[in-house]
């Protein structure tokens, strides 16, 4: 064993033990830039140091969801791991239910997935981005999942077109299902036929209250939120280290994020004003930044989830920044 191993294993026995609770989960993603080398490093670090989840994004033209999943599901022995999200135009749904079902047989119980409709602009960098994103997500959803519990399945729809297709071997427990949507009608979409939604950053209690309307009394649904997140015992410093984070919430992507929030008519003349996301960034008032991400204190960024879950959200993922993955990672723990 290395010293750096026999480190890492000391800090994590010095990390006290936290009861699971999966209404009021705490994740961590993981950086989607991460160098290839530190992606076991991360994965079995953020189960040693006590996150309930572990997440990873399908961003074009970086990794692949179902890949990662599969890696981080293999090196760690409890930690849930959540993939957010696949573009439901990116797979035929039989061999995304093929992938999926394999990763929920070999690891049961420890897979979500999120399908949504995908970046506009990375569907039509590569010609996916299909004529009712609506229609394709709901057959989409509707046929992984009767494929994941082993039904023969006929479904000619308008994006959706298989004939008796079955897996030989479906898990033995069904992954969930979330629905990774912004928007009046895609959420409302998510309420109707997904276990639950993903909420893209940035998440406040403002923004879940809109989306659970929009997603409807549908019983139990579960809302994941993510949101980007910096610790520190000085909370100015933590705070300075998060603005860069939110540099790309300016576009128009992340105009339902910000409209129900009390500042947002003030936010869009600021970004107006400002020549990039990273200067919108920089020029926020503090207060604006405390609602954006979660950051501070250990005190005040655990305050920041705790409301985030009564709000709703049952699992946070909080999104490391800067330059060392690892020191973010370790000093996120102090979430817990």
């Amino acid at each position: 064993m290395t010293s750096s191993d026999e480190t890492a294993r000391d800090a994590a026995a010095s990390t006290p033990a936290r009861a699971r609770d999966d209404a009021r989960a705490v994740g961590v993603m993981l950086p989607r830039d991460l160098p290839a080398e530190g992606f076991v490093r991360f994965a079995r670090r953020a189960e040693e140091l006590g996150f309930d989840e572990l997440w990873v994004v399908e961003d074009l033209e970086f990794r692949g969801g179902i890949a990662q999943a599969g890696v981080a599901l293999a090196v760690t022995e409890s930690i849930r791991v959540g993939i957010g999200i696949l573009p439901a135009a990116a797979r035929n749904v039989a061999f995304a239910a093929m992938e999926v079902g394999t990763l929920a047989e070999l690891f049961p119980g420890r897979l979500d997935v999120g399908v949504g409709h995908g970046m506009p602009g990375w569907m039509r960098q590569v010609g996916a981005w299909p004529a009712s994103p609506l229609t394709l997500l709901d057959e989409h959803l509707v046929a992984l999942r009767a494929l994941l519990r082993g039904e023969r399945l006929d479904a000619h729809g308008r994006h959706v077109d298989v004939a008796g297709v079955r897996l030989s071997s479906p898990p033995p427990v069904v992954p969930r299902l979330l629905a990774g949507v912004r928007g009046p009608r895609s959420l409302a979409l998510a309420g109707r036929v997904a276990d639950g939604t993903v909420l893209a950053e940035p998440v406040t209690p403002e923004y879940v209250a809109e989306a659970r309307a929009h997603i409807g009394p549908t019983g139990e649904h579960r809302i994941v939120g993510y949101a980007v997140a910096a610790v520190d015992a000085d909370g100015g410093a933590a705070r300075a280290a998060v603005r860069p984070g939110l540099a790309a919430i300016g576009g128009a992507d992340w105009v339902p994020h910000l409209a129900p929030l009390p500042f947002a008519a003030d936010f869009a003349a600021l970004r107006d004003a400002c020549a990039s996301g990273a200067e919108l960034a920089q020029r926020m008032p503090d207060a604006w930044v405390d609602q954006l991400a979660v950051t501070g204190t250990p005190e005040q960024a655990r305050a920041r989830v705790a409301a985030l879950h009564d709000a709703g959200v049952a699992s946070m993922v909080l999104i490391p920044v800067g330059e060392d993955p690892f020191a973010a990672l370790d000093s996120l723990a102090r979430v817990l």
